[in-house]
Parts: structure tokens; sequence; C-alpha cells
């Protein structure tokens, strides 16, 4: 099966010569095409019949000029998305899905994934974990560390990920158990690898910052001819090291390397071999301390940790990948991958634990310095079929997709605590006294998670007008959590009296659901109202400790929590569908949260229930001739609807923002000279419940981008990101909040031939 192409008046476009194009895609279609090189990529989508795939060499010339038009006139947005579970284009998908394109990432000069979602209103940051560090985000109030997925695969491992080998990153709002399985509350977030084409790219940009940033990618794809007349290969790689504007001792350097090579890439069936490995040695930062539920009112540049302080992750990421087309109605899609995650830390987090009073000095308030140590290794084999058929039953016409899934994760880390850390001063901290104190592991654990799960995903057109989704998936999700706790000294969270060792076995059979109706006024426009659900198990991230702090266990033998969501939508192609609009309104229901036991202290219960309602609004795509916009609103309504027995109500769940906005437009002058500008917006944002206090203010910042082209191979670019240089904080946690960068501008110089 052929997944549906937008309409587009192709033979009109042919028919143009370059000059007839933007200016910048004729200066762009002119390098490439005078050295040779064809800008057409993976992604691409060529409304072209199988009756005239004998073409002639002077319209594969002309093609080539359509291919580059396309590609100009959807720069920011996309037409389909890359799981071929969802069979319908995405002005037919039942759900919001946002996406942030290649060009889009480059444009904004977003050089990590924590950089990218900072730009996705609905989406906020976690401060980091001591058992979890990487990438904490959260999706519409709910956690969603554990719902990254590379490739629509589960990408397990917590590591700070790099967008150097990313054709696109796709956002899935709202439950999505029926696509990924356990997790995915407020949504799951994908990231689209780049693949091997039979045209050749080569591409190299080397960036310098002043936050001390030095970062060199490359981009190179070629024709395989050695392995067969249909075969290429690409290669990616970075070098990235920097340093946090305005932040004194957090620095980041990041390696990663990504061959793949696929066979057949124009017949029936397509193999992708494909590695990624990508490395990290950073100095972390845990950020300011509070002070009476605020940020202590410090200088951003101040840095708590200390200078040794490090965290070192390795990912190697092995995937193989085969699509074969049996007709024009049967596809199989199959995937493999098996990948190894490695971690080493020690962590400083900026505590005041004495008692401040409102007024007092604080030229003598000290900080206590909370040191985690510890480290891990996690391992994945998954592997997926995905069938994809088109039937008829009477009138009506099926497009169903089904598959299986079968994953085993491991994990293994050792947690620690530095005791007898030196502390320092609040206004003027020390961060190059040695670390000194005792290092002994408090637990290590191991914990096996195996899913086997079946689904089913039926689109079924009633009529020209409407169509209803119909879909199930059973997952079985075994968990064998084994962990030696080892005695050591007390500290604030831990009495050091525990030791011992846990065993704790458990399976989990859970349904998910998705129910849908799709209204079609026009060709042009869809209008919706589904439902669906999800679920959270108490191993979800593969451990069973619910505080980094005293170690605790408490969610062990509980079942898992469940969540339902209704969203009723909209969605409309404009400007002859170069420009795409998405609105919705939804609900998020989490019936039985986890909250602490009153009859077992240190224990949870199934007693909670947390409420998310909103308004989600998006345009993606080119306004005019060189103009170009992206542009996100989210509304957030939350609500902790019943607590644990004795518990306030009503209270705002943490890091929902009730309004986050994201502006960026791209406007080019000539065909020698492009300009972007961009805002963001967040306001309040709740460390905790608003019961806590813990709470930062609004912020909103200005970001720009200029771009030269020097000639037909060079271009240059200068991005500035918080122009005003505001004093934000984007990440926060119940123990700490880190500061946002400071003004940061970037020069990028771009080669390509």
């Amino acid at each position: 099966m052929k997944k549906s192409l937008r309409k587009v008046n192709y033979s009109e476009v042919v028919r143009h010569d370059f000059g007839a194009l933007t200016p910048i895609a004729q200066a762009v279609t002119q390098a490439l095409v005078g050295a040779g090189i064809s800008l057409t990529f993976s992604n691409l989508a060529i409304a072209q019949s199988s009756e005239n795939e004998d073409t002639t060499s002077n319209t594969n010339q002309n093609m080539e000029e359509v291919r580059v038009v396309e590609r100009q006139s959807e720069r920011y947005r996309a037409d389909q998305s890359s799981l071929s579970k969802l069979t319908e284009g995405l002005l037919d998908t039942p759900q919001t899905v946002k996406t942030m394109s290649r060009e889009l990432l480059e444009d904004r000069g977003l050089n990590s994934l924590n950089d990218a979602l900072r730009a996705i209103p609905g989406i906020t940051l976690g401060a980091g974990e001591f058992a979890w560090q990487g990438n904490a985000p959260n999706i519409r109030g709910f956690s969603a560390r554990d719902d990254m997925y590379l490739d629509g695969m589960r990408d397990f491992g917590s590591y700070p990920r790099d967008p150097f080998n990313l054709e696109s990153l796709e956002v899935m709002l709202g439950p999505s158990s029926i696509l990924f399985g356990r997790g995915s509350t407020g949504g799951a977030i994908n990231q689209v690898s780049k693949r091997p084409t039979l045209d050749s790219i080569t591409d190299f940009s080397v960036n310098l910052g002043s936050d001390e940033t030095v970062r060199a990618t490359a981009d190179i794809s070629r024709p395989a001819s050695l392995l067969g007349s249909e075969a290429a290969f690409r290669f990616n790689i970075l070098a990235h090291q920097g340093e946090i504007a305005d932040r004194d001792g957090a620095e980041a350097k990041r390696f990663g390397f990504a061959p793949s090579v696929t066979f057949g890439l124009e017949s029936d069936t397509q193999f992708t071999l494909s590695y990624m490995k990508q490395t990290a040695d950073d100095r972390p930062d845990y950020g300011l301390p509070w002070l009476n539920g605020k940020p202590a009112p410090v200088s951003r540049q101040n840095f708590y940790g200390f200078d040794s302080d490090f965290l070192e992750t390795d990912a190697d990421i092995f995937t193989g990948h085969m699509a074969h087309t049996f007709s024009s109605t049967l596809n199989l899609d199959a995937i493999a991958r098996y990948a190894h995650y490695e971690r080493d830390s020690r962590i400083t987090e900026p505590l005041i634990t004495e008692t401040i009073a409102s007024g007092a000095s604080l030229n003598d308030v000290s900080i206590f310095r909370n040191v985690f140590l510890g480290n891990s290794e996690e391992t994945l084999f998954t592997t997926q079929a995905n069938v994809t058929w088109e039937t008829e039953t009477g009138n009506l016409e099926h497009v169903i997709a089904g598959g299986i899934e079968f994953t085993k994760e491991t994990s293994e880390p050792t947690f620690a605590f530095g005791i007898g850390a030196s502390g320092t001063n609040l206004l003027n901290p020390n961060s190059k006294m040695p670390f000194t104190g005792s290092t002994d592991p408090r637990v290590i654990s191991d914990t096996t998670g195996e899913t086997f799960a079946l689904y089913v995903l039926d689109t079924i057109k009633l009529n020209d007008n409407w169509q209803l989704t119909l879909g199930g998936r059973w997952d079985k999700f075994e968990t064998d959590y084994n962990a030696t706790r080892f005695k050591g000294p007390a500290t604030p969270f831990n009495d050091g009296k525990s030791e011992g060792k846990e065993t704790f076995n458990q399976t989990d059979k859970e349904g998910s659901y998705r129910a849908a109706l799709v209204y079609k006024p026009t060709l042009e426009s869809s209008v919706y109202l589904a439902g669906s659900t999800s679920f959270n198990p108490s191993a979800q991230s593969l451990s069973l400790l619910t505080s980094g702090r005293g170690l605790a266990l408490g969610n062990q033998l509980l079942d898992p929590e469940k969540n339902e969501s209704l969203e009723a939508g909209v969605k409309i192609d404009l400007n002859e569908g170069a420009l795409s609009f998405a609105g919705a309104i939804f609900e998020i229901i989490k019936k039985n949260a986890r909250v602490p036991d009153p009859d077992n202290p240190g224990f949870n219960t199934l007693g909670g229930e947390h409420q998310v309602r909103g308004l989600s609004l998006d345009m993606n795509g080119m306004i005019s001739n060189g103009l170009y916009l992206t542009a996100g609103y989210t509304y957030l309504d939350t609500e902790v609807v019943k607590a644990a027995p004795g518990a306030a109500t009503g209270a705002e769940l943490a890091n929902a923002p009730e309004h986050s906005l994201s502006l960026w437009f791209n406007y080019q002058f000539n065909d020698r000279l492009d300009f972007g500008i961009g805002a963001r917006h967040i306001s309040e944002l709740l460390a905790t419940n608003k019961g806590s206090g813990k709470s930062v203010p609004s912020y909103q910042l200005v970001d720009a981008m200029g771009r030269f082209i020097l000639t037909d191979t060079i271009s240059i670019k200068m991005n500035i990101t918080n122009l005003t240089n505001e004093y934000y904080f984007d990440q926060s946690h119940p123990w700490h909040i880190v500061p946002g960068p400071g003004r940061t501008a970037t020069l990028a110089l771009n080669v390509i031939f």
C-alpha cells in the first residue's frame, strides 16, 4: 500500500525553469544541480503514478526541479508520520501530532534534544534526578522520561540525546499505549533518523558559540554501486564541546557517529542496517537551591558543584529494518534492535537545610552539598513486525495495521551518596575545592523486564466524508527486580540502617484502546473526536525505587496506573497545502494515581486522581512566497482531583504551565539572504503542587537568525538565543532549580558540495 499523498499541481511546477523558483530555492537548485547533486531526501513524496515509472532522462531532470520546490514549500511541515502504524496522512490522523523538521532544527540552531523540546508548547523539562539523567521531559503535565523512541522503537537509555542524525522529530500528544505500549500518559517523543538515499549528499557544518561551543557535523550519502544498483550508504558524525551561557561550571562534550546502508531502495524489498554511537562527558548542573519556595536570589553564574563532578554516558544502538511490498494493498514492516547504554556519574545538588528568616542576610547562609554517585548498565533487545493491509467488506474500505512486539530490557544500577562532602557559601560558592567523603554503595539492583504485545488498528472508510478508527493492544509486562542493600552512614534522607536483599516479581497484563470518528467536510480538512487509554506499571522505568534520596521502595506489587483521554480537533490544509493548521481541545484523567498509603508509611497506594484539560493550536508551513512559519500554543488546566486520605485536593500539577507559546518566522529576502525571528513564553511553573509554594515566575524569550549565501556551496548563519538576556528558570525539581542559558550567539559555516 502506498501512503496517501497531498495533491499538488506538479505539471504546472515542472514547466517552470530555475528562474521561476523562490529566490532561495533558485540559489540552492543552481548550486546543487550545477555540482551534480540532487536535493532529494528519503522522506520526499513525489506524486507519480505507476503508469509513468518509465520516464525519460529529461523528465528525470524536471522531477529534480519539482523535488526542490516541494521541499521548500514543506520545510516546516509534514504530511505523514514516519510510523507505519499510522496509515493515514497527518491531516486525517485523529490525534495531535507536533513535528519538527530537520530544516527547522537547523534554522533555530537547536543542537540538543532538550533545546528542541523547549521550543514545543506543552512540553517542559525536568531538572534531573539521581536515578535518571539525560532527557526528562514532561508532556501536558505528565512525566515522559520513559516515553522516548527512536524510529518507533523504545530508546530506553539515560543519555543526553543530540539531533545530529535526525531527519525530524515527532511528538504524539495524548495517551498512546496502543502505538507504543506502557507509558505515554501525556504523549510520546519519536526521533526519526536520517536514512540513505540514491541521491548524493555532502554537507559539512562548523559552529562557534559565545558559550565556548565548538561543534562540527558531517552528513554524507552516496549510492553504493559495489553493493548493488539500488544500494546506498549514509554516514553522519558529530563532535561537540561547549559550556552553558552564564552558568559557570556546566560543560557538555559529545561525540557521535551513525553509519547506515540500505539495499533495494527502489524495489519491493528494502533492507536497512544502521548503527548509532553517542558518547558524552559532561559536568552536570543541578542549578540553584530553593529558598522559602523561590529560587535563591543569587547570581545566575553561581555553580554549587565541584569542578571534578562528572556525567559520562555511552550509547550503542544497532538496528535492522526491512520493508516489503507484497502488493499495492499489502505491506510488511519489520524491525529488530539491540541497544547497550552505560552511565557513570557524580552529581552535586545544592540544598539550604537551615531555616532562613525573611529579610535575613544571605552572606552567612551555607549550602549543603548533597552528592549522588552511581553507575549503570542497561540493555535493550526488541523486535516488532507490522502488517498494513487494504481491503474491503461490502461498501466499506479498511486500512488495517496490525502486529506483534517482543522486548527484553535490563537495568543494573548502583546507587551511592557522597557522605562528608564540604559545604560552601550561598553567595560565593567555591567549586575548586576537592571532593572528599565516603562513596560506598548503598543499593545495587538488577531488573529485567519482558514485554509481549499484540495490536491492531482498523481505519474504516465509511464513505467519502466519514471514517472510523478502532484499535486495541494487549501487553504482557513481566518484571524481575532484585537488589542488595548496604548499611552506610545516615544522611538527611536515609537513616543508614537498611541492609539485606530484596526480590519482587510481577506480571501486568493490560489492554489499551483507541476509537475515533473523523469527518472530512473537504479534501483539505478534517474534524475528529477520539478517545484513547494508556497505563503506567510500577516498574515502568525498570526500577521500584520511589526516591533517589532515601532509596525507598513503595510501588512494588501495585497494579498499573490507568489513563483515559478524550480529544476533539480540527485540521486544515491552507495555501494550496503549503500551510497546515491544527486545533484541539482535550482531557486526560489518571484514574488511580499512586499516593502515599496512610496505613502503611513508606508505601504507596492507588488512591489518587489527576486531571488535565486543555487547548492546543498549531500552524506550520509556508504563508506566502519566501515566508515560513511554525507556531504553537498550549493551554493547560490541571488539578489533583483526589489525593491521599487527609491530603488537600485542588492543587495544580507540577511542570504544567497554564500557558505556553512558541513562534518562529523565516523570511527569504532574496537569493542570498534570509532571516528568522522567534519568541517563546511560559507562564508560572510549579516544582510540586501549589500547596508546597515552590514555583518560578513566567518568562519570555526572543531568538533570531540571519543567513547569507556566500557562494554556490558555502553559507554562513548567525543564531542568537535569548536575545534580551532574560534570567529565567526552565528546569524545575522539588529540591533544586536550574536557570536557563543566558544570551548566546552562534556562528555556523555550512558547506555543501
